[in-house]
């Protein structure tokens, strides 16, 4: 991966510091970016992105740290220049940051809602445009490009999770902008792809207990090869896809699609008040108290 140059967002802690540290073992040139926000996304701290580039350097690397906010505009364009002036160029992008404040959607504030959604959906959408910007720019005035954007998705976006609706919601999101920009970007040489990994993290850290919270298959840095790859010379075939990295286990995901069962109106009318129900619960081979059970009375 010699000539690339990386930025990786959230590449402080956890699963972006992996991926920061492969990418330089790669041979990379890594942007670590990362203000380093408590777990909700107060206070900050510009050591662990500190932290990061001086173990990348002293492994013979080369990394720079970028202390900017995802969900900031300007903070973001500076990131970009960052990488362009320092390196002389910007090869790829990891959306990776992201924070929690989980909530049952009755008990959700707006505060929290618009905190989590800067961050995931509002900050990978941020990277991506000026990134998308800087290679068209480039591809228009004759330069090529062969260039990779790795988002971050998770299950919770992709199945839904109790208690997290604004962080679910931000991952399904990605996990559309992922296949939408990978239409739009490809003209000009760009590949997207998104990665599910699941690992033990500050972010995730209550959902494991016990013997599962030391597993080493949970480990944040599993994911890390299968980005490095993604942002290699080998991966540009690949576009508009999510894979799962499960421990040891690597699965593609196929997002939605739709099912072969398929209720026929009669004589190609359309759909009666009377029939929906019927159809319905032939649709999905249950009896009409549906998939979990009659609502709670009362």
């Amino acid at each position: 991966m010699s000539g690339r140059v990386v930025l990786v967002t959230g590449g402080g802690r956890g699963i972006g510091r992996g991926h920061c540290l492969a990418l330089a073992a790669h041979g990379a040139a890594v942007v670590v970016n990362d203000p380093g926000v408590s777990r909700d996304g107060s206070a900050s701290d510009a050591g662990p992105a500190a932290d990061v580039v001086a173990e990348i350097e002293a492994a013979g690397g080369k990394a720079i740290a970028h202390t900017g906010s995802v969900a900031s505009w300007s903070d973001v364009t500076d990131m970009i220049t960052t990488a362009v002036s320092t390196f002389g160029t910007l090869t790829g992008v990891v959306n990776n940051a992201g924070i929690v404040r989980d909530a049952m959607v009755a008990n959700a504030t707006e505060d929290d809602w618009d905190a989590v959604i800067a961050v995931h959906l509002k900050g990978t959408f941020a990277v991506t445009k000026h990134a998308c910007e800087y290679w068209r720019s480039q591809s228009k005035a004759g330069n090529p490009i062969d260039a990779r954007i790795v988002n971050t998705v998770s299950g919770a976006g992709l199945w839904g999770n109790i208690g997290q609706s604004a962080y679910g919601a931000a991952k399904a999101a990605i996990a559309n902008l992922t296949v939408v920009t990978a239409m739009e970007a490809r003209r000009y040489g760009v590949a997207v792809n998104a990665i599910s990994p699941l690992a033990v993290t500050r972010i995730s850290e209550g959902f494991f207990s016990g013997e599962r919270a030391n597993d080493p298959a949970l480990d944040p840095a599993r994911s890390s090869e299968v980005v490095a790859w993604l942002q290699g010379p080998e991966s540009g075939w690949l576009t508009g896809q999510i894979l799962r990295v499960n421990g040891h286990k690597l699965s593609r995901i196929d997002g939605f699609t739709e099912s072969i069962a398929r209720y026929h109106a009669k004589d190609g009318a359309a759909l009666a008040f009377s029939e929906v129900g019927q159809a319905v619960s032939w649709l999905y081979g249950t009896s009409p108290r549906g998939l979990l059970g009659p609502l709670p009375s009362g």
